[in-house]
Formats: C-alpha cells, structure tokens, sequence
C-alpha cells in the first residue's frame, strides 16, 4: 500500500499495522475514519457520522446501521454477547430518533466452539430480539478454522423508520444546551473487567446492557432532545467529545453530577481508569433544550432504565471542539478524547 495515495496520510503513517486502538472509539479510530474510510466511501448519508445514517427513501426516512461484536468473556454478569448485539444495534437507531424494527445477524464461529455455547448465545439474542421489539430477519454464518477465531463473533445490522419532523444528530448541539446522563456511568465495562480481573465487592458489578427504543420514543414525543448519544466504546468522555467537534461547540460537565456506582468507581480506582472513558450498554446522553430539561428528565424517570438520569454540565460557546470538567476541588481540567482504549474488548 502507497500511503502517498491516501488522503492526508499523516496520522496513519505512524502505524503502518492496525492496533488494538484502532478499534477503541478514540482518536486512532477517528484517524482511521477520517483519513482512510471517509475519503473512500465519501457521501452525504455517511459524513454525518452519527449512531446510525438516516437515508430518505421514497415516502419517508429509514435508519439504518452496523456493529459488530466481539465480547471477552462471551457471558458476563447481566448479559451476554447475544444481548449485547441485539441491544448494540436497537440503541444505535435509537439514537437516530428511529423506531428500530428489523436486524440481520451474522455469526463468525471458530471450529470446535460449544453447540451448547451457540445454543445460549442465539436463545439469548432471541430474548432480547423480543423484549426490544424487533425481528431478526436475516443473517449469514461463516466457520473459521480452529485457533483462527475467539469462539463467536457476531455482526448486527438494524433498519429502523425516522417519523416526519424528528431532526436528532450530534451536529445539533447548541450553546445553552444541557446535557443529561440517563444513569449510572461504567457499569458494562467494569462488568467486563471484573470478571477478568477476578475482582469481588459486596455486590456484584452487573452490565446495563439493554434497549432503549421505548425511552427514546417518549423523549421524543416530549420534544426538545437535540442530540441523543450511547456512549459505547470510549464512554461518556468520547461521545461527548464527537459531540463538541460535529457541533463546533465546547461541553462543560460537572464530576460532583455525573452518577457512579461505589462499586464501579472502586474497581476503576483498583485498575487505574477514568469512569468517563469506561463503556456503557444501557445509557444514553441526551443534549437538551434548556426550557425542556425538567419535562425530559420527569419522563426519564418512569423508565427503569433511566430512573437515576441526572443533568452533568451544559454545552458552551466557549472552546469549542473541548470538554471540561469542574472537579470536586474546585478545578478545571481538559477531558481529551483518548488515543485508543482503556478496555479492549467489552463490546
């Protein structure tokens, strides 16, 4: 490959191999999308670089998007990589203000795995297919070679429809906007890390993988949601900060607001990570109009998923492109967009 072809080649000549990073929500993967992806497959739909691209097709707009998944382990406490790939992809149309309705799967299995692994696997992806109220329609399977694969991996693409006047994209962040967490921060990547680890606390860490269709869908019939984002690989630090730069906007959040289960906290104390940037599977930010914030936030807490929402800063003119957060000393520090990945493999 002749890096001298590729457009503005710079940032990528330092790694002539992908790494681990390239994969991990931060500035190696927004590298890779930038210089090397976009360039490629450049089009409107996809330069808006959201959860999921909203394409309009004859008598209305469909959302549609892709995630792939690739777990370890394959069963943590509070799911599995079957409701991970249902709900990974349900939460991305989501996110577009779309009613997601049908998925497709495809499986990549190693020889050797455990039918009675896949069998757990596929009855869980079944479940969750139907507690989010969507089918999977269609899917492909492909067997590699023994110690050429991790077990499972699995690919889901959703389609979902966009409603006339639902306008919901990370560019439409605004000055004054406030920002409102719909939960506790961390929780599916510590789950992932605990399990790892061997860590044990007085509770088990429990990921909040699950869908976020219906929450979404009363959000939206309150209005005033700006931007809706799950912040997945890379956690609330990188969304937020994917954000500011699509919006040309600066976010200023509060750490004192930004809720923390005293378990999740511990074990990022334990093994030296920021909440902010661990990986969550059951959460959304929501930018908000100001004048609608308590409205959204009354709604917000008649859904089991989002009964602990809280408001964790607002969006600013002022450095845009940044996110800042005032500490509990009294402090400002810079919250960057991370390289690559605290946590491989979580989602």
């Amino acid at each position: 490959m002749n890096f001298e072809n590729w457009t503005c080649p710079i940032p990528l000549r330092d790694y002539p191999n992908v790494v681990i990073g390239h994969g991990g929500g931060g500035k190696l993967s927004a590298e890779l999308v930038e210089h090397l992806f976009l360039p490629a497959f450049s089009n409107p739909a996809l330069m808006n670089l959201g959860d999921s691209s909203v394409i309009t097709v004859p008598h209305g707009r469909l959302a549609f998007s892709t995630d792939s998944f690739v777990v370890r382990p394959l069963f943590f406490p509070g799911g599995s990589i079957g409701e991970l790939a249902v709900n990974g992809t349900v939460n991305d149309l989501a996110m577009s203000g779309a009613q997601p309705l049908y998925l497709s799967a495809g499986f990549i299995l190693e020889e050797g795995f455990p039918m009675d692994s896949l069998g757990r696997i596929v009855q869980r992806m079944a479940e969750a297919a139907r507690k989010a109220n969507v089918q999977i329609v269609t899917g492909d399977t492909k067997v590699v070679e023994r110690s050429h694969g991790d077990g499972c991996y699995i690919n889901t693409s959703g389609i979902g429809v966009v409603a006339d006047g639902v306008n919901i994209g990370p560019s439409r962040a605004r000055p004054g906007d406030l920002i409102i967490v719909s939960g506790t921060i961390g929780d599916h990547g510590m789950a992932i890390m605990s399990v790892r680890e061997g860590l044990e606390f007085d509770t088990v860490i429990e990921s909040d993988c699950a869908p976020l269709g219906a929450l979404v869908a009363d959000l939206i019939s309150v209005g005033g949601v700006h931007v809706l984002r799950d912040p997945t690989r890379g956690g609330v630090a990188s969304s937020l900060n994917e954000i500011s730069v699509s919006a040309g906007v600066g976010m200023v959040i509060n750490d004192a607001d930004v809720p923390i289960q005293a378990e999740v906290q511990a074990a990022c104390d334990l093994l030296g990570l920021d909440p902010l940037y661990v990986a969550n599977e059951g959460k959304l930010l929501a930018i908000v109009a100001p004048e609608m914030a308590d409205r959204i936030l009354e709604r917000m807490y008649r859904h089991p998923v989002s009964e602990n929402a809280r408001i964790i800063g607002r969006v600013t003119d002022k450095h845009p492109g940044l996110l800042v957060s005032n500490t509990r000393i009294g402090a400002t520090r810079v919250v960057p967009m991370q390289l690559g990945e605290q946590l491989p493999r979580i989602c």
